[in-house]
């Protein structure tokens, strides 16, 4: 079975790669060929150099460790390929440092995927997602589709209109989530089963299910056990036992905004200004580093882990992270899954982002959610969720409406290319997304983001 990694240079690549290698299963369902697909050809040798290391560092005895081969042809990366893991980052860390930074300058939330920051990373990635997924429909038409794209549910949405259903949309802060949620109450994580409902980066845990008993209200009840992990650290007790649901992690810039915003205009540098910085000394040095490549890169994710969510974790009072927590990664593995179940036809459940359908009453049959599915070779369908809380469904339409004005911006800029009409268009919509947006509190102020962004069309 082949694998094609869009992004495949990328600094999370030798995660993905070391859930491959952990699967022993038999050729007929494993990812025996790894194809790479980046436009930098420098990171795609240093991120080789990592897997290399890694294959070689296997135990003996476990079935032979997947070809890779590296290419910075799409087309070429995409023929004869069974599934696309699209993982892209659309104008490099340098975007993200400028999508982080403009919203700053005018005092609202610079997140790489929360507030006008995703709205920017939106209008600068989908153009680019939209032909990579028309480019699928070309060469590899009976391809699956994984999307870790980032702001993932907006993009996924968007290659939906291309590929329909064979487009599955994956985030790792659910499952982290509920793992951790698992793990307070005391339960094994793989044997509950979890009630959430959201879209991508909004989403709320609202119930955990052991042996048959929901044990939410246990948890909420004990405020040392809700505390004792992530989500409880960043929200308090009292607030998550007055919404009674554990949100997503990003819900903190939402519940919290002032708090937030004012612990990152306060830091030396924002996420995207940090990560820009050490993945640059990476790549420059990686293949020259003592103990060699593998060393090198798990030294620095380690450094990446450790510092996830720092200034919201300072915002919350200040605290390290769990050591269970600094493992990296989860995407991966939920990848993994999702092709083990579609190849070997086995039934699982996992947290995706898929068309609604009829799951989430009040959001259209089209809207992608993020839900609990069933996933076997038909693909994935999501469960249906009952009644959704009011103050949940009202903030999932505004951001759906965020969203799909962000789409239609920059199916408007497409048109200009094609037609020179439609500039007007373009510039209304992306207006409209911005200042729509929750945490964009004037329509002013969207405009200038819009113009100190360059976005004039």
């Amino acid at each position: 079975m082949r694998l094609t990694v869009l992004g495949g240079g990328g600094f999370r690549m030798p995660l993905v790669y070391r859930a491959l290698l952990e699967d022993t299963g038999d050729d007929a369902g494993r990812c025996t060929e790894l194809v790479l697909y980046d436009t930098d050809r420098h990171r795609l040798d240093a991120i080789g150099a990592v897997l290399a290391e890694q294959a070689k560092d296997r135990p003996a005895g476990l079935p032979a460790a997947p070809s890779v081969r590296a290419t910075t042809d799409l087309d070429d990366a995409l023929r004869g390929t069974d599934f696309v893991f699209s993982a892209i980052r659309v104008g490099g860390l340098e975007g993200r440092a400028s999508d982080e930074r403009i919203p700053l300058g005018e005092g609202v939330l610079g997140q790489e995927t929360v507030g006008a920051g995703g709205v920017l990373y939106g209008l600068r990635t989908l153009p680019v997602a939209t032909r990579i997924a028309e480019r699928i429909a070309a060469v590899a038409p009976d391809a699956w589709v994984i999307n870790f794209t980032n702001p993932a549910g907006m993009v996924t949405e968007a290659m939906r209109r291309v590929l329909g259903d064979r487009v599955i949309g994956i985030c790792d802060s659910p499952v982290g989530l509920c793992r951790r949620a698992a793990r307070a109450l005391g339960a094994d994580p793989d044997r509950a089963v979890y009630d959430y409902v959201g879209l991508n980066h909004l989403g709320w845990l609202r119930r955990v299910v052991v042996d048959g008993r929901d044990r939410m209200p246990e948890l909420l009840a004990d405020a040392g056990a809700l505390e004792s992990f992530e989500e409880g650290k960043l929200f308090g007790a009292e607030w998550l036992r007055t919404l009674g649901a554990l949100p997503n992690e990003y819900l903190h810039y939402y519940y919290f905004n002032r708090e937030a915003v004012a612990a990152i205009r306060q830091a030396t540098a924002t996420r995207g200004e940090f990560l820009r910085e050490q993945q640059a000394r990476f790549y420059e040095t990686a293949r020259t580093a003592d103990g060699g490549a593998l060393a090198a890169w798990e030294r620095t994710r380690l450094e990446r882990e450790t510092t996830y969510l720092a200034a919201s974790r300072e915002a919350s009072g200040g605290w390290e992270r769990d050591s269970c927590d600094l493992d990296g990664g989860g995407y991966d593995r939920i990848a993994l899954a999702i092709m083990r179940a579609i190849a070997r036809d086995e039934r699982t459940t996992l947290i995706l982002n898929v068309g609604n359908r009829t799951a989430v009453p009040g959001l259209d049959e089209d809207a992608v959610v993020e839900v609990p599915c069933l996933v076997d070779a038909g693909g994935a369908r999501p469960m249906a969720t009952g009644a959704v809380a009011p103050d949940q469904l009202g903030l999932m339409l505004s951001l759906k409406a965020v969203e799909r004005a962000t789409i239609e911006a920059t199916e408007a800029s497409g048109a200009v290319g094609a037609s020179g009409t439609g500039g007007g268009a373009a510039r209304s919509a992306a207006l409209r997304a911005l200042a729509l947006h929750p945490l964009v509190d004037s329509v002013n102020v969207a405009g200038r983001i819009l113009d100190t962004a360059g976005y004039r069309r």
